[in-house]
C-alpha cells in the first residue's frame, strides 16, 4: 500500500502540494497517471477526513467543476427526489462508501457520514465521480450519471509528465 515515488511525484504536481494521507491509487486516467487516490480516514495530523476517494487530476477536477457550475448537482437532486430506484441505489452507495472507508480505519468523529451529500442530497460531484471511478460503475448511480456527462479529460495527453 502507498504510492510509489513516481506516483507521489505525479500526484504532488497534480495537486501543487504534497499529498496527505494517501493510501494508494484508486483509479488511473487512460493516460496512465493517477486521477483518483484513496485517502486515509484520518490525516497524519489527526484531522478526520471523510473523503475516501479524492480526485487529483486537474483536468478532471476542472471538468467536474464545470458540471457543477452548469447546475448538474441540482438536476441530480431532482432525480434523487423523484426516483425511488435512484434513491435506493444512492443509499447503497453511501453504505458501500462507509464500509470501504472503515476498512482503512474507524474514526468516531465521522462514523455514519460519507461524503458528497450521500445519501440524502448531492453536494459534491468530485466525490461522487471519484467514487464511481474508484469502485467501477454500478455502485453509485448519481456518480455514474455525472461521469457520463464528462468530456474525455485525458484526450490531450497526461496532465503532468514527470521525468524518471
Amino acid at each position: 500500500m502507498g504510492l510509489t515515488p513516481p506516483e507521489t511525484a505525479v500526484v504532488t504536481e497534480q495537486l501543487q502540494r504534497e499529498p496527505r494521507g494517501v493510501l494508494d491509487v484508486a483509479h488511473r486516467c487512460p493516460c496512465g497517471n493517477p486521477d483518483v487516490v484513496r485517502t486515509a480516514p484520518r490525516l497524519p495530523d489527526g484531522t478526520p477526513f471523510p473523503t475516501l476517494y479524492y480526485v487529483t487530476c486537474p483536468r478532471l477536477a476542472s471538468a467536474i467543476g464545470r458540471l457543477e457550475a452548469e447546475g448538474v448537482m441540482r438536476d441530480l437532486e431532482h432525480q434523487l427526489a423523484a426516483d425511488v430506484d435512484i434513491a435506493s441505489g444512492y443509499q447503497g452507495a453511501h453504505e458501500h462508501y462507509l464500509a470501504d472507508r472503515e476498512h482503512d480505519g474507524v474514526v468516531p468523529e465521522i462514523t455514519g457520514i460519507s461524503a458528497g451529500g450521500m445519501p440524502e442530497r448531492v453536494k459534491c460531484l468530485h466525490v461522487l465521480i471519484g467514487h464511481s471511478l474508484a469502485v467501477g460503475r454500478g455502485i453509485n448511480p448519481l456518480g455514474d450519471a455525472a461521469l457520463d456527462l464528462l468530456p474525455a479529460w485525458w484526450e490531450r495527453g497526461p496532465c503532468v509528465e514527470i521525468e524518471s
